[in-house]
């Protein structure tokens, strides 16, 4: 059965009823007078009634089905934007109307009675027209204010305590991270496992004078990080994972739970972290990253230092530690020299540049 011949039936239901009402009070009025009518009220009311029924059988369609219809098909052209805005602001003309309402109620009849539905009306219709007009602009300002009470909300005290990083022993070895937390380009705390310092203790007592310099000097890295005014904040935590003995795989670990990366300079723990999904921070990347960047044909002055192992090649190194193979530079050891650059090679180990003489 289709929503149009449930309509219909509907429709012949309701306007029969009323047919019946009203040919029963019309038979009423009818038999009445003094001349009364030939037919009864019952007579009215039947026929009345199945006039109605009729009437409601042709009418339904044109009153409730094709009116609908149009109505969805409508809505579903409207932008879920638009009917927001419309209905937002029929909730504010209505308001405004029923504020106005008992003032209006109270001038004299009939103004009394009919100024309070025509402001229902006209305020109903100022506001959906003005809220779809200015749709963009409300849901703008709206999406501005929630936005700026949510960054209010979620703003930590300090940008530093943004997210906590945590420092692996090699990074600390390595000692440039004091040099990187005091430009300030380390949005965070540097979080420091107990089992990380105690490893770094054990390594600074080690009986290779290497090794014990190595460890001595992460000491003093840390020292330095947390006695350096307005740097970021150093904390040392007693999170250990249980039943686990490597200090890399607790790192990993502990990365995952705290959902925080891992700052480190180890070739081997980056690939590690990686595959488990573990942010990493590797201080080499960094590194090359802010190399300066140089192409083929531009010139530079190198001083040559050392043979390379192709026959004739000389070997020079810039500030920044990046090896210079320069062709037919053997000549030229321990000599400044200028030289053009022919390649320039990214490995894995960092970049190399290959020159010529000029």
């Amino acid at each position: 059965m289709s929503a149009d011949f449930i309509a219909r039936l509907i429709g012949m239901v309701v306007f029969c009823i009323i047919g019946v009402i009203w040919g029963t009070q019309l038979g009423q009025l009818a038999n009445a007078v003094p001349n009364p009518s030939p037919f009864s009220v019952e007579q009215y009311a039947l026929t009345i009634g199945l006039v109605g029924a009729l009437v409601g059988l042709i009418l339904t369609p044109y009153l409730t089905t094709r009116p609908m219809r149009a109505l969805r098909s409508t809505l579903t052209r409207v932008s879920a934007q638009t009917l927001f805005a419309a209905l937002f602001g029929l909730i504010a003309g209505l308001i405004i109307a029923a504020l106005l309402a008992f003032p209006l109620s109270r001038l004299p009849s009939p103004l009394g009675e009919v100024l309070p539905f025509v402001g229902v009306l006209v305020f109903g219709y100022l506001g959906v027209t003005v809220f779809v007009m200015r749709q963009h602009d409300l849901f703008n300002l709206f999406s501005g204010f929630s936005k700026g009470a949510a960054r209010d909300a979620e703003a930590p005290k300090s940008w530093y305590e943004n997210r906590n990083i945590l420092l692996d022993t090699s990074v600390i070895i390595d000692g440039r991270i004091a040099d990187i937390a005091r430009t300030g380009f380390i949005p965070g705390t540097l979080l420091i496992p107990r089992f990380v310092l105690n490893e770094l203790q054990y390594i600074a007592d080690s009986s290779d004078s290497l090794r014990r310099q190595r460890g001595r000097r992460g000491l003093e890295v840390l020292a330095q990080l947390q006695k350096e005014p307005g740097g970021v904040p150093v904390r040392i935590t007693d999170i250990d994972v249980e039943g686990v003995r490597e200090v890399d795989d607790k790192l990993v670990i502990l990365a995952r739970q705290l959902r925080c990366p891992i700052l480190t300079n180890d070739y081997n723990l980056n690939r590690v972290a990686e595959l488990q999904g573990v942010r990493v921070l590797n201080v080499n990347e960094l590194a090359n990253a802010v190399k300066s960047a140089l192409l083929p044909g531009e010139m530079l002055s190198i001083r040559i230092i050392q043979e390379g192992k192709e026959p004739g090649q000389g070997v020079g190194y810039l500030d920044d530690g990046t090896m210079v193979v320069v062709e037919n530079g053997k000549d030229y050891i321990n000599q400044q020299v200028n030289v053009v650059v022919t390649k320039v090679l990214q490995t894995s180990a960092g970049r190399m540049i290959f020159a010529r003489l000029e």
